[in-house]
């Protein structure tokens, strides 16, 4: 079963991310999943991405 929130316990490095990058950028859960999909987990790169992108409204 697919939890939505999922990624609040992150039990994963995917999962892990998409949590650093909710808690540490504007970006929702689904921009924060969008992110991991299209640049993997490689920290760097999403953080740079994120500030690129502005929160949902």
């Amino acid at each position: 079963m697919d939890d939505q929130n999922d990624w609040t316990s992150p039990d994963n490095k995917r999962d892990a991310e998409i949590k650093h990058l909710v808690e540490n950028t504007d970006l929702s859960p689904m921009q924060a999943k969008e992110l991991v999909a299209k640049y993997g987990v490689d920290r760097s790169k999403l953080m740079a991405a994120a500030k690129t992108m502005k929160a949902e409204g």
